[in-house]
């Protein structure tokens, strides 16, 4: 996926405040004591938030998740995180399902989590496949995926030059309609 998706897990503690996040859990009335969130592609494995959650989760604690999707990447990784945090004592609820795991998961219900994770999965494949087939239609079309340049060549020419003569960034940037992050950008690409 080539937008940055937002994947919140909310860990549930007993003293937490009321935090509105998600009309569920508002009308859950669900205390929350910390927020993880994760700003990332879809199909990215570093997630450094999930990798903090999961080092702040301690026995007692339930992570509430919006959807499975949000959680894993892919069946294999759903199952793994769902027995790790269980086996720590860490409960796992996924509000759009209506599941909760606890550790003492019944046949029913692991097949369940399977058959959802299953789907989620499968979903997940076929936005890839779409995007797939996206970029190649636009590469056959002449358009080349991505985003498009902000600065044409002759502006990146006179943005070296200036900032060569010491004008200052923040200047150039302006007149140039830019961020100064785009403009180190450049710089960098240079």
């Amino acid at each position: 996926m080539s937008s940055a998706t937002t994947s919140p897990w909310h860990i549930a503690m007993p003293l937490g405040a009321v935090h509105p996040i998600t009309e569920e859990i508002r009308d859950d009335g669900v205390k929350v004591d910390k927020i993880f969130t994760d700003k990332c592609s879809g199909g990215t494995r570093n997630r450094p938030a999930l990798t903090e959650m999961l080092r702040y989760v301690r026995e007692g604690d339930t992570i509430i998740c919006h959807s499975i999707d949000r959680l894993a990447r892919d069946l294999q990784d759903l199952l793994h995180l769902v027995e790790t945090l269980t086996d720590r004592g860490v409960g796992v609820r996924f509000i759009k399902e209506a599941m909760t795991f606890e550790g003492n998961a019944s046949p029913m219900q692991t097949m369940i989590l399977q058959v959802m994770g299953s789907f989620a999965q499968f979903e997940r494949s076929l936005i890839k496949e779409r995007q797939r087939e996206g970029q190649q239609a636009a590469r056959a079309r002449g358009k080349l995926p991505g985003r498009r340049k902000s600065l044409s060549p002759e502006q990146i020419t006179e943005l070296k030059a200036r900032v060569s003569a010491h004008e200052p960034k923040a200047r150039i940037a302006r007149d140039l309609g830019i961020s100064r992050e785009t403009l180190y950008a450049y710089l960098k690409a240079a």
